[in-house]
């Protein structure tokens, strides 16, 4: 408890001075509240889907695929057919196809690497591969329109002066605390990317297990196909690009071990956090996106450093 209290003091120290270079430099440009809100715009898509990833990595896997589902679900979820349907029905009909499309995608991934025996690595670049490519035959590698305006209104709207992106992100993060935290499956979780052998011998059912965090992955990418779709008002092939890199390192950030088996929810939020409270003071101050890549780098090679310490500590210990 020491040690998750102490490396999550450590996040919030370091979005404070994020945040004070933001104030030093662009003033209240960075300060306002609309700026603020911007912030937490943007990071609730790829906070969902960290979310996710947490749960994956903690189980000893890793998704080097969500950017692709996310693409993948918009744009299935924006084809006409599926706009008609949301026309002479609800516009629920577009976000359970999304869902279904990231639950699929999610389900496919698990089964192979559970079942089939596939490394998390190899299984996961297929995916990507596939599910790019698969969303860029459905829209002939067109941008699609959202015609169901309800759909945009509704998501892009505003619940108690917060916009309804926020509560989305806020609602997940919530659900994933407890889930991780108290309940069953997050402890069976932690114990499949402790020691899978030793959780088998326990009675959990490993291949299954595993099949449901990839599946619950999935899941997590397609509500932030919904939030992109609602906020771009399109489906798109190049939706979710490099999102599986940004949702690696926030959860790497946030104090996850990538061997499994420990990370915490909170520390994944703050991941979140940091890297977009980093790229609007980047964006503020008209620095390019190759020295944002730059920094993002050196912050995720410093935080697999400091893991390695803290790991080689604990085992001294």
């Amino acid at each position: 408890m020491g040690s998750s209290f102490g490396r999550n003091l450590g996040l919030v120290i370091a979005l404070l001075v994020l945040c004070a270079v933001g104030v030093a430099t662009a003033g209240d440009r960075f300060a306002s509240t609309d700026n603020m809100l911007t912030i937490l715009r943007l990071a609730s898509g790829i906070g969902v889907v960290s979310i996710g990833m947490t749960f994956v990595i903690i189980g000893g896997g890793i998704d080097l695929s969500v950017g692709a589902i996310v693409a993948l679900s918009s744009v299935w979820a924006t084809t006409l057919a599926t706009q008609r349907m949301a026309e002479d029905t609800h516009w629920i009909v577009m976000v359970f196809t999304a869902l279904a499309v990231g639950v699929g995608c999610g389900l496919v991934n698990g089964v192979l690497i559970a079942y089939g025996g596939m490394a998390p690595f190899i299984v996961t670049l297929a995916m990507l591969a596939a599910a790019r490519g698969l969303a860029e035959l459905i829209s002939e590698r067109r941008t699609q329109i959202i015609e169901v305006r309800a759909l945009v209104d509704f998501i892009n709207g505003d619940f108690l002066g917060v916009p309804v992106l926020i509560w989305i992100f806020a609602v997940v993060s919530a659900i994933g605390w407890v889930l991780l935290n108290r309940t069953t499956f997050g402890r069976r979780t932690i114990a499949v990317g402790g020691n899978a052998t030793a959780a088998r011998l326990a009675g959990i059912s490993v291949k299954r297990h595993t099949v449901l965090l990839y599946a619950l992955l999935g899941l997590a990418c397609g509500i932030a196909a919904v939030m992109l779709m609602a906020r771009t008002t399109t489906g798109s092939s190049t939706h979710g690009l490099y999102w599986e890199l940004d949702a690696i390192a926030a959860v790497v950030i946030g104090g996850t071990l990538l061997t499994g088996g420990r990370g915490t929810i909170v520390g994944t939020i703050f991941g979140v956090l940091i890297f977009m409270t980093l790229t609007n003071v980047f964006t503020l101050n008209n620095l390019d996106s190759s020295t944002q890549a730059v920094a993002k780098g050196a912050i995720i090679v410093i935080a697999v450093l400091l893991q390695q310490r803290v790991a080689a500590r604990s085992d001294s210990s």
